[in-house]
């Protein structure tokens, strides 16, 4: 063994050694591929794509741009508010407008829209979004190549706004097959292909950026939200994986927003196309309930330990629950003994089921358990009970009260005419301060049911000062809420 110890021999071998460190650095460097990862000790993770070029052109001339006419009736909204004047009925240039207008009707206008579309059938069958070619009066579909092609609707679905379409092509088209939005995962590449703004066939890449999104359009809220960037006409294009399948369809942006879109998974979208196929519609089951996710408010009220589950708001006479024996506060808790955790999730599972197919309801009642067979009936989109009620006054909690009528129930969208609406309510006074609202309806006081007026006084009454008032609301867009006060 040699040992160094002259310092000038020293400093050469440092110098050697920092030489072949630096030789050896750079043909690591060289031979990276950032397209294929890095390696760590226990797996590789995958770092950006080299390049989307193939899988644009793959799936490129398989996306349509779609291009519809609408006919307005009566010149459109802005021209109907401007005939109405800027002040109403008590409008002082009333009189001014009708000398103006008279009687005329006002022209139709012709709306012209685009959209974007995906090609899954040789024979020209075309998926895309519902707004696109909804009430439309001629549909144009326009291939990569530049052929033309008049469209015409296979079946509509609003509430997933999906749409199927179909042309006559002379010719086999390309396709794009269906991916599996379940297996996304949050973070990984996707590239949308539309055509934003009318620019035909735009490439955007970003990533799956959350999944499972409810953004308020349906009762079928379930989006894949992306940064891959979506605008104006990319509606109905796909969304693909690194696959070139498709794993969503574009749908829609937030307004003002800045690199956030939303696109329906192609999962929820598949049933419902083959649906739109065979029969132009799509048929969903009906359990004949209104629902709503536990609050911590609701399940302290209920002393329910445990958020799981779904509360039952309201029960539809004579549909599948109600013949079942299912109540409203029932708190649903499993279906076919899969557990439910959401609104949403009852919504889904149930609408997946036939009509006429039994299933098993598990439900808690009084803090007991009970199971119930219900027959699935064909889903209505509109349920409305509404009895009459006469008009009475309380303001014992500084809250002034009536009975909901079928008119109120009307303007509130209410399903029934049920309950006690909360008319005003005194800025200095307890109901106030714990938070009642005006146009609150009142469901019940203290575990008691309050369906009138006369309800609601009788059981304030029988609470004496000073004791606990739970008071079980319903509030528009919010749902069942708990409101706690002393009298």
């Amino acid at each position: 063994m040699r040992f160094i110890t002259n310092k000038k021999d020293a400093s050469r071998k440092k110098n050697l050694v920092f030489i072949v460190l630096l030789a050896v650095g750079i043909v690591a460097l060289s031979s990276f591929n950032p397209a294929s990862g890095v390696e760590t000790k226990d797996h590789t993770i995958l770092s950006y794509p080299g390049s989307f070029n193939e899988l644009a052109e793959n799936a490129s001339p398989a996306v349509v741009n779609i291009r519809t006419i609408k006919t307005i009736k009566g010149g459109g909204r802005v021209f109907r508010h401007f005939k109405k004047g800027p002040f109403g009925k008590d409008d002082p240039f009333h009189d001014f407008f009708d000398r103006f207008f008279g009687e005329e009707r006002p022209h139709d206008f012709k709306q012209r829209s685009l959209g974007s579309g995906f090609i899954i059938n040789k024979d020209g069958y075309i998926v895309t979004n519902n707004h696109v070619v909804e009430n439309a009066d001629k549909i144009e579909v326009i291939l990569k190549d530049e052929k033309e092609f008049d469209a015409e609707i296979v079946g509509r679905d609003p509430n997933t706004d999906l749409a199927l379409i179909k042309i006559k092509p002379d010719r086999d088209l390309p396709v794009l097959l269906f991916g599996d939005s379940d297996a996304l995962k949050v973070g990984q590449w996707v590239v949308a292909i539309g055509s934003p703004f009318g620019l035909e066939h735009t490439v955007t890449a970003g990533i799956v950026s959350a999944k499972g999104r409810v953004i308020g359009s349906g009762p079928y809220d379930d989006f894949i939200q992306t940064d891959a960037s979506i605008n104006p006409g990319n509606s109905g294009g796909p969304l693909i994986n690194m696959q070139g399948k498709v794993v969503g369809i574009n749908t829609a942006i937030i307004a003002g927003g800045s690199g956030i879109g939303f696109a329906i998974p192609i999962n929820l979208a598949k049933n419902i196309v083959d649906q739109l196929k065979s029969s132009g519609e799509v048929i969903r089951g009906w359990l004949g309930v209104g629902i709503q996710d536990i609050s911590k408010q609701v399940a302290d009220y209920y002393g329910i330990k445990s958020r799981k589950g779904v509360l039952v708001t309201e029960v539809f006479p004579d549909d599948p629950a109600d013949k079942a024996g299912i109540e409203p506060k029932d708190i649903i808790l499993s279906i076919n003994g899969k557990e439910v955790g959401s609104s949403r999730e009852v919504t889904s599972m149930i609408a997946e089921f036939g009509v006429g197919e039994t299933v098993k309801i598990k439900v808690l009642r009084n803090g007991k358990t009970r199971t119930f067979k219900v027959e699935i009936a064909k889903r209505e989109e509109t349920r409305i009970s509404a009895r009459s009620t006469r008009k009475e006054k309380q303001t014992e909690l500084g809250i002034s009260v009536e009975n909901v009528t079928p008119e109120i129930a009307r303007r509130l969208n209410l399903k029934e005419a049920k309950g006690v609406i909360v008319s005003a309510v005194e800025s200095d006074s307890k109901a106030k301060e714990a938070g009642v609202r005006k146009l609150d309806i009142i469901k019940e006081i203290n575990h008691k049911s309050i369906q009138t007026v006369s309800d609601l006084n009788k059981v304030i009454g029988e609470i004496k000062k000073d004791d606990p008032i739970h008071m079980f609301i319903w509030r528009t867009n919010r749902g069942f809420l708990v409101i706690k006060m002393i009298k």
